[in-house]
């Protein structure tokens, strides 16, 4: 009981992580702090860095991990995976509003993850189809209000971000030691990240200046805590998360990031917000209930 009450803890605490991505990158660049280039760049380096000072206790504590040890953990797909979802979630935001971006990114995301669950040989049960159908509409419901026609790169990049970020969600059920292995996937973005950066300094379409103390505050935020321990945070619970169940708990962010905004600026909490919220909580349920009752049918 313990064991369990401390994965859903750990899980909780990823999707509000991942929430907090979304309020920081929006509060970054909405005002034109900084430029969704130099965002990601902090992000990456901030994660990158307090995920090797993390992996430097460790390996303190333990006396049996070595550099080796953790760089072999990572991959330079789920490295590539995890830069184009960085780069691709920035710049998408620049021309997409927030409800259609949303509604892409974990479209993308949901999609992206049945599609390798069913890939893979997973068959999915009557009861989670019914689940996944009933949280997506309800994430609809919530941003419907908001849609328009978006930019075609903005949607182009922000579905590959989804894309990517499903796929670095499949890897990371392979992981066994997450924390290691989110570390050398960090580390290996930031030689991508260089070679990203010549290329957009010398494209004069996508400027990059210094930020303000603000817009890299945000960055630093996002990058050390909600994207490195989040994303660590969330490596150790993907083993135990059925890809269908993992996709759709990540239907949950949009919501928590929404009553982000109701707590910290003051939005109004609307009947539109709590039915919406209702039949994504109602769908994740379902893919729950269907999960516990197809190893017993088994």
């Amino acid at each position: 009981m313990t064991s369990l009450l401390r994965l859903y803890f750990i899980i909780l605490l990823s999707l509000f992580a991942f929430a907090a991505n979304s309020v920081l990158c929006r509060l970054a660049l909405a005002d034109g702090l900084i430029d969704p280039a130099s965002f990601t760049m902090w992000r990456l380096l901030s994660g990158a860095a307090t995920l090797a000072l993390l992996c430097f206790f460790q390996f303190f504590k333990t006396k049996n991990t070595s550099i080796k040890m953790i760089w072999l953990e990572g991959s330079w797909l789920s490295a590539l995976s995890l830069f184009i979802y960085a780069m691709g979630f920035s710049y998408a935001y620049v021309t997409l509003e927030t409800g259609i971006g949303a509604l892409i990114l974990f479209g993308a995301v949901q999609l992206t993850l049945i599609l390798f669950a069913v890939w893979a040989g997973q068959k999915l049960a009557v009861m989670e189809w019914f689940g996944l159908l009933v949280a997506f509409a309800g994430f609809a419901y919530l941003v419907f209000p908001t849609l328009s026609s978006p930019s075609l790169v903005g949607f182009i990049l922000m579905t590959l971000a989804g894309i990517a970020w499903g796929l670095y969600t499949w890897r990371g059920k392979i992981s066994s030691k997450p924390l290691f292995a989110t570390t050398s996937n960090f580390i290996r973005t930031l030689p991508i990240l260089v070679i990203a950066l010549i290329v957009i300094s010398v494209n004069s379409t996508y400027a990059i200046n210094s930020g303000t103390f603000d817009g890299i505050l945000y960055a630093v935020i996002s990058g050390a805590v909600t994207s490195g321990i989040g994303y660590a945070l969330w490596y150790a619970v993907l083993p135990h998360l059925s890809a269908s169940l993992a996709a759709v708990l990540q239907l949950l962010v949009p919501v928590i990031a929404t009553i982000g905004g109701v707590i910290f600026t003051n939005e109004s909490v609307t009947l539109h917000l709590v039915m919406a919220t209702l039949s994504v909580l109602g769908g994740v349920l379902f893919v729950i209930l269907a999960k516990k009752r197809t190893p017993k049918n088994a």
